[in-house]
Formats: structure tokens, sequence, C-alpha cells
């Protein structure tokens, strides 16, 4: 059994950076976890504190039941105690040592030669890091750590030494590896693909706090409040007030403009988030619809970015669509042209305003 992770620490860095994290992973659902945030947030720092390579000012790690750090108890115990297997950004491969050589170095006697055909790695065996690409290096790397046998795998950024060709074909060929291995892991990322592509659970982390945490898609499609939506890319954020709730449905009031959303229970200050691939662009202006959210409005730009567009209008408030190249050429969109924007009401997520 995966088990559970359960984190409940504080650390202060004397950089004066506060980090209080409140994580609990259920690893038998969701093997693969995603430790989601922007630079700086804390993630590399608690992914460290995990692996026991930094220690916690204060708090409990457990892992399958077994407690790894206990301020109150003075107990941390080394990473090689936790089995912990950490994967750096750089890799940090041994560049005395051969392809081979590295893997083997974690490896049970015998067992090398097993990793670097599974990994695809036998051609370059004699081959120095030097010598190989990234996305060949970060095979080497992964293989290495999974031949010392961890009981958990931390990942650092793993994709981010790779060009964006190489990370893009690298995504699923490391969740494939993931999943093969059976060993319950932790990705730290702070690119949204990447999360999507490779998490089944997903944690999202800003200044030091974890804000979020669930589902990889639960997270995306229904973040907890205005500052966990930003941050997970939602374009659309609109500050609202709730001024109706009646037959299972909100009105939203956002300056001149009203929309409906489904009632999610949230009352005082809100944020409307609406995803920019949930907001449809017609060139049909009447108002006769039977859409619920149809607004009025015109085009102030279209960016083309590759095969599809982002479409930014004015509705009486911003709002960004996404829409396909081709779409924008059918319909002729230029700036300034009169449109209406279509948003479903099951497609506007109402959230706190407050990251409480």
């Amino acid at each position: 059994m995966a088990g559970e992770l359960n984190c409940a620490c504080l650390a202060r860095l004397d950089s004066g950076f506060s980090l209080d994290a409140q994580l609990r992973i259920p690893f038998d659902l969701s093997p693969v976890t995603v430790l989601f945030g922007p630079s700086g947030s804390g993630k590399t720092t608690l992914l460290r504190m995990l692996a026991g390579l930094d220690r916690p000012s204060e708090g409990i790690i457990t892992f399958r039941g077994e407690r790894w750090f206990d301020a109150s108890r003075s107990l941390c115990l080394p990473p090689q105690e936790r089995r912990a297997g950490f994967l750096f950004q750089d890799y940090a491969l041994f560049p005395h040592l051969t392809v081979a050589g590295n893997i083997a170095f974690a490896a049970r006697p015998g067992k090398g030669r097993e990793f670097l055909k599974a990994f695809g790695l036998a051609d370059l065996a004699t081959r120095l890091p030097r010598s190989i690409s990234g996305g060949q290096q970060q095979r080497v790397a992964l293989a290495r750590a999974l031949a010392a046998e961890p009981a958990l795998l931390l990942l650092d950024e793993p994709l981010s030494a790779l060009d964006a060709t190489t990370r893009l074909r690298t995504r699923h060929q490391l969740r494939d590896v993931l999943l093969t291995a059976g060993v319950p892991s932790i990705i730290v990322t702070h690119d949204r693909m990447e999360a999507v592509a490779l998490g089944d659970w997903m944690a999202v982390m800003v200044g030091g706090r974890i804000l979020q945490a669930g589902p990889v898609q639960e997270v995306f499609r229904h973040p907890a409040n205005g500052q966990v939506a930003e941050c997970v890319g939602v374009e659309n954020v609109l500050p609202a007030r709730i001024v109706a709730r009646e037959n299972g449905l909100l009105t939203l009031e956002m300056g001149a403009v009203r929309l409906q959303s489904v009632d999610s229970g949230e009352a005082g200050p809100v944020v409307a988030c609406i995803r920019a691939e949930d907001v449809a662009i017609s060139r049909d202006l009447s108002a006769t619809s039977s859409a619920r959210n149809r607004l009025a409005g015109h085009v102030r730009s279209v960016i083309l970015e590759g095969p599809l567009a982002r479409v930014e209008l004015d509705c009486g408030m911003p709002l960004v669509a996404v829409v396909t190249a081709q779409s924008v050429v059918e319909m002729r969109l230029q700036p300034d042209d009169a449109v209406s924007a279509i948003v479903k009401t099951t497609s506007v997520h109402v959230a706190p305003w407050s990251p409480e």
C-alpha cells in the first residue's frame, strides 16, 4: 500500500521567509502528487523538509504511519532512514562516472543493468553525463533515484533543465515511468501544463502556505478562492457581489454587468472565476437567445497563439476568451468589432474573495 503522508510543519528561514505547510496526501488514491505554485512560494523548501535535507522549526511529518519528524520529541530521521529518493533540478549526476556507474551507485549489486534496460539507456552505458543530452540525463537521474528503491520519490522541477520541445515529449514518458515503478511521488512545478499532465493530486502553495489540495482537475475547475484561481491560471477572476439567490442559481453583479451561476452556497465578498476556453464568442447580437449569460461587448484585441487565439473583450467588464485560430478567421474578428460573449451558468465558478 502506498499509504498516506501527513505534514504539519512550520519553518522560519534566515531570510525572513516563513513556511506553514499543512498537507495530507492520500497516495493510495493518487500515486503522483504535484506541488504547484509560483517561484519563491516555498515548494522546494517543503520538498527538502520531507526528504530530511532541511529541518522544520516546529511540527510533525509522518509517512505510512511512521514518524519522520516530531519537534516535540526532538525526532528527525535522516534521509537514508526515510528512504526518500530526491531528484534535483540539475539532476546532480556524478560527472566522473558513466551512465552505468551512476545507476550502479544507487542500485543493489547486480541490479544496475535492469534499470539501464528499463529506461532505454543500455546504449549509453559507457558514456559520461556531459556527453549525453538533457533528456537523457533526466532519464539517468530518474533511473538512479528509482534504483535505490525509495519508499517515496521527490522530484524538484525535473523537466526545468530541458528545452521546450524535449520537455513536452518527456512529460508523458515521466508519468508512465512513475506509474510503472509504483513508487508514490511528489513533483514540484510551477508549470500548469506539467501539473495537468503529471499529477493525480495537487497542492497549491503560495507565500509559504498550502491554499488548496485535491484531485488535479477539481483544483483547476473549482479553485478554493481568488488567489488560487489566479495561481492556477484562470484568466477571468472578477470581483463580484451576490445580489440574488433563487432556484439554485446566484445572480452576481460586477458594476453594471450581471451574471448567473450555480449556487455554491458562498456568501460575502466573492469572485466569479471563468476559464477563457468557457467563453464563447458570437456575431449574433440578438437579445432573444436562451443563454442566461449573454453579454454584449466589443473586441479589444486578438492575439494569435499557434492554433489558438486569445481574444480580449470589453463587455462592461474585461473578459478573455480563447478560441481556435480558425474561428477567428471564419468570424473575421478584428478590434472594435461588436460581438456577444456567451458563458454557461455551470462555467461560472464562485469562490471567496479572501484567501482565508
